[in-house]
Parts: C-alpha cells; sequence; structure tokens
C-alpha cells in the first residue's frame, strides 16, 4: 500500500480517454465510507473521503474505511478530493489515506475548519493543502469546472457538487434535505436546481438513506417547537444525545434549555470540536458559551442541560461512560432524563438497546423518537427525492448512499418520475456516463480498510482474520522439548487461552499430552529431526483433540527446543 509498481489496466469500455466515468470505492450498497470517484481525459478526481464505524460484527475496529487502492494505484493521476460536507462518513478518512493520495482537499469554510483539527490530531496540519472554497463557488479542477450548490442538511454548508465536463454534466447531491427553515444556513434554492435542470443533466449521483420513507424529512423549526415544549415537562436533570456536527439541533437544544431557564452544558469531546468550528466560521452567534463538564457539576439539577455524544452506544462515548457510572464529572441518578434526539443508523441497533438498558438500570426515563418527536432526519423522503428528480430532470439516476434495497427504492422512484435511465450499483462498478445512457463497462477491486494503531490493516486480511479467530476460539501454545534426535525430553509445556475455564481445560491436558507424544512416536525418525515437520504433525494432533473435546477450531502454535 505504498508507491504501486503495477498499476491494474481498465477494460477498452472504460479507458476511452473522452469517457466520463464514475466509480464508487465506497457508499453504494452500505450507508457510510462514501468514496466516489469521476475520471475523465485521463485524470482522476474524488469526491468525499469518509469512514465507517465498527459495529458487533467487527469487535475491535473503531474506524473502517474504503481502500483506495484503485486510485492509489493512479496518483499521478489524481487531481485532488472535493469534500460536500464535514459528516465523519465524508471527510473522516482524509486523515487516514491522505498519506497514500497525497493530493489537495476543496471544501467550503465551516467543513475546512473541522478537517483541519482533524489533521492536526495526526501531525498533518502542514502537509495537506486545504483550498477553501466560498458557498456557492466555481472553481476548475483539471478537466472538470466544478460547482457547489449549497443544499439543506443536519450540518451546516452541505454541498452539491456539480461537475461539468465535455461529456456531460453530473449533479452529485451529497447528502440532503428539503427543508423550508433549517435554522442554520440558507433554505435550499430551488429556483438554481430548475435552472441546472433547464441547463441540461447528464446524471444525478443521489442519496437514497431515506428512500423507502414516505413524506418528507421535516423541518428543524418544527422540532425546536416539540423539544422546547417536551423539556419543559421535566424538574430533573435532562441529557439529551444527538450527533455532535448537528450545529442546528445543538442551537435547537440550546433554545429549548433557554426557554425553561436551563444552563447548557456540552459532555464529549467532538461537541467541543464542532462548537469551535461553528463559531469560527459565524454560525451559533446568539448562543451563550456552553459550560464545560466540570461547570456542570454546580449547576442544581433542575437548572441543567447536558448535550452529550454517544446517541449511538458508541463504547467510549460520553454518554456511554454516565451509564456505566464511569464518568469523572458527570452522573445521572434515577428520576433524570436522557432524550435520544437522532435515528437508530444501521447496523447500531444492539449498541444503542445495550445503552439504553444500563440507563433504564439507572432508573432513568429514555425518550426516544418512538415516544416523541424529537428527531428529524437529514435526508431526503420520497416526496423530497420526486421534487429533486423533477427540478434536475437527469437522462440517469445513480443512487448511492444507502443499503441494496434503498438504491433499488431510489431507482424505483426515478423511473416513476420519469428519469430515462436508472443503474444501480456496487462498489467498484465503473461506469461510463454518455448521453445514451449509463453503463458499467469494468469492475475495480475495492475493499475495506480498518484503523488499528498507527497502521490501516485489510478488513478480511491475515492479521484480522487471526485476531477474530483468537477471540471466538481461542490458542494454544505447546512447548516440544527434543534431543537431536527428535525424542521428548520432558513433559509438553501447554498454555491455553481463551478454550474454557481452568477447570474444563486442565481435565484435557493429559490427552493433548498423549496425543503429541503419539504424534511424534508414528513420525519416521528422519523426520524427527526437522522441525517443521516436528511442528505440523503437533499441531494438527493438538487441533484433532480440542476440536473433538470443546468444539473449537483455535489458533495452535508449537515452540520447539532442541537440547
Amino acid at each position: 500500500m505504498s508507491d504501486f509498481a503495477y498499476q491494474s489496466p481498465l477494460r477498452s469500455g472504460a479507458s476511452d480517454p473522452n469517457a466520463l466515468l464514475f466509480v464508487a470505492l465506497g457508499g453504494a450498497n452500505e450507508i457510510g465510507m462514501n468514496l466516489n470517484l469521476y475520471g475523465i481525459a485521463g485524470q482522476w478526481l474524488i469526491v468525499d473521503c469518509g469512514v465507517t464505524f465498527g459495529d458487533d460484527a467487527q469487535p475491535g475496529l473503531d474506524v473502517v474505511m474504503p481502500d483506495p487502492a484503485f486510485i492509489t494505484e493512479r496518483r499521478d493521476q489524481l487531481l485532488g478530493i472535493v469534500a460536500t460536507h464535514a459528516h465523519e462518513d465524508h471527510i473522516g478518512a482524509i486523515p487516514y489515506l491522505w498519506p497514500l493520495l497525497r493530493c489537495p482537499v476543496w471544501a467550503t469554510p465551516f467543513t475546512a475548519s473541522v478537517l483541519r483539527a482533524k489533521l492536526a490530531e495526526v501531525g498533518l496540519a502542514d502537509k495537506v493543502r486545504i483550498n477553501v472554497v466560498p458557498m456557492e463557488g466555481r472553481f476548475t479542477i483539471g478537466p472538470f469546472e466544478l460547482e457547489l450548490v449549497t443544499l439543506t442538511h443536519s450540518i451546516p454548508e452541505p454541498n452539491a457538487v456539480v461537475l461539468r465536463t465535455a461529456a456531460g454534466t453530473v449533479f452529485h447531491t451529497g447528502d440532503w434535505k428539503l427543508d423550508p427553515d433549517p435554522l442554520i444556513g440558507a433554505p435550499v434554492d430551488e429556483d438554481a436546481l430548475r435552472r441546472l435542470g433547464d441547463e441540461g443533466v447528464l446524471a444525478m449521483i443521489c442519496d437514497s438513506t431515506n428512500a423507502l420513507r414516505p413524506g418528507a424529512s421535516g423541518s428543524e423549526a418544527a422540532l425546536r417547537r416539540s423539544l422546547t415544549e417536551l423539556i419543559g415537562r421535566y424538574d430533573a436533570r435532562v441529557a439529551v444525545a444527538c450527533f455532535a456536527s448537528n450545529v442546528a439541533r445543538l442551537e435547537t437544544i440550546a433554545h429549548a434549555a433557554a426557554a425553561h431557564g436551563r444552563d447548557v452544558a456540552r459532555v464529549g469531546r467532538s461537541l467541543w470540536r464542532i462548537d469551535k468550528a461553528a463559531r469560527e466560521n459565524g454560525y451559533l452567534a446568539g448562543v451563550p458559551r456552553f459550560l464545560t463538564e466540570e461547570e456542570a457539576g454546580y449547576v442544581p439539577r433542575d437548572r441543567i442541560l447536558m448535550i452529550c455524544t454517544g446517541s449511538q452506544g458508541e463504547p467510549r462515548s460520553a454518554l456511554a461512560r454516565i451509564a456505566r457510572d464511569d464518568h469523572p464529572n458527570v452522573d445521572l441518578e434515577p428520576g433524570d432524563v436522557v432524550i435520544f434526539s437522532s435515528r437508530i443508523i444501521p447496523g447500531n441497533e444492539k449498541a444503542i438497546g445495550r445503552l439504553q438498558n444500563a440507563l433504564a438500570r439507572l432508573g432513568v426515563e429514555i425518550v426516544t423518537e418512538l415516544n416523541h418527536f424529537v428527531h428529524v432526519s437529514g435526508h431526503p423522503a420520497r416526496d423530497e427525492l420526486v421534487r429533486m428528480y423533477q427540478m434536475i430532470r437527469p437522462r440517469v439516476a445513480i443512487p448511492v448512499h444507502g443499503e441494496a434495497r434503498h438504491l433499488i427504492a431510489n431507482a424505483n422512484l426515478a423511473n416513476e418520475c420519469q428519469v430515462p435511465h436508472t443503474l444501480v450499483i456496487e462498489n467498484g462498478d465503473v461506469v461510463r456516463l454518455a448521453a445514451s445512457g449509463a453503463a458499467i463497462v469494468d469492475e475495480v477491486t475495492v475493499g475495506r480498510l480498518a484503523s488499528d494503531g498507527k497502521a490501516l490493516l485489510p478488513v478480511g486480511g491475515t492479521a484480522l482474520k487471526a485476531r477474530r479467530r483468537l477471540m471466538l476460539n481461542g490458542s494454544l501454545v505447546a512447548t516440544l522439548v527434543l534431543d537431536a534426535a527428535g525424542r521428548l525430553v520432558a513433559a509438553p509445556a501447554l498454555t491455553a487461552i481463551g478454550l474454557g475455564e481452568p477447570d474444563q481445560v486442565d481435565p484435557a491436558r493429559p490427552l493433548l499430552h498423549r496425543a503429541l507424544e503419539r504424534a511424534l512416536d508414528e513420525l519416521p525418525p528422519a523426520e524427527r529431526r526437522d522441525d517443521e515437520a516436528v511442528a505440523d504433525i503437533a499441531r494438527r494432533a493438538l487441533r484433532r483433540v480440542v476440536l473433538d473435546r470443546f468444539d473449537k477450531r483455535p489458533v495452535v502454535e508449537i515452540q520447539i527446543v532442541r537440547v
């Protein structure tokens, strides 16, 4: 994964330098981990470079991102990265992958502030060139004429990207919704979208997260009224769990607290980062300074409202630590209230369930979107998708940012909106965009990388497979002390980890010893002098016993000492 000497070729349909190509290395058939590529005239541009987070299927992996091998092979043809907005699933991989990509980044002011802070944490702040683009800005990168179109979402400065090329214009939506009253930022300029549609759009690459949901996603202004009323019901300590990046939600919570004479404290490191970036760029200007975690402890319980990270059950988040009674400054008591002002991201159901059960055991009242209006999504529901298709009127619709069911629902809706061509893709599909439609003309290898200390490891690679096997099946180490002829001169020393409790493992030791002795006795004398042959037969003998006795397939290591 350094400087690749071999550049895998594209098939003839994708190697035409005049062809406009689109490749998703992440974000198609999944929610999160967006990494999109556009190629024309032999040059490539990345739109977004994000992460996802480990779940119960990936224990021990906190941050996961697309493997960029396809584009790192072509690094001399890579022009840069354009960030649509500052969510982790759109910029979170840049600090990890930039040493492989080594290209400039284009972003609007708020997104640039968030990204700079992230880069500073890994020592890259002075190395990555960030070009700050104004809202609604136009700029040129190689053969791409780009324009940013401000939409609405659950973070400041969400942008669609218009890519004008010799082969046609692409409208890449990023994450969006049509909020008529977004509270932070301007509402969507639908006249500008209609003008773009009149100009002619070859393809629309579109957010599909809520393509199965009827109606509209809802307005932040309506939610502010609901949360204000809800918080007024309580005279105990109230905590609100939300996405740290939702600056409009932070402002909403602050206004709701002020309406009832409560001070607001931020609990969670990521909230401090977002608050700083927001105020640097003129957001939250009318909101008083939030209290620190330490200051919150001195405010009467009926006069404090805490904004907490951890709405998705992240084990190291502030709310998870509070639920475990492990937070140094903040606690919750029976009668206190936690409001989950967020949706459940698919895959996080178990983690959120564990968190809410822990809170319930503390005697805390839990409020979610199931029993009160406490959240509006940042993604378009079906009515909003219809309006966007009617305004943009693309010739081709390619749904992204969703699981298979979301992509298919979005494609079907585009068909209903009279879009001539729709295409449901998977990560790695190379799509050629042309006036005649869209076609998959090639496929490139894709994968996932996990952040592991200071390294990036392939998910599914030998290291993580071995780690998972160790976790599920344990390990067994046998030390054999042999003479020059390959005869045991001492009883084998066995160390078992994770096979069972000592009172389960100890009775099996004689069986393991006898299995090793028999295996060595059966080995021809010449092979007993070969450490590799001895280790192989010993390993197989131990595995048979362990499988029979424990129904496990541990990692077995044989250490040989010759005396």
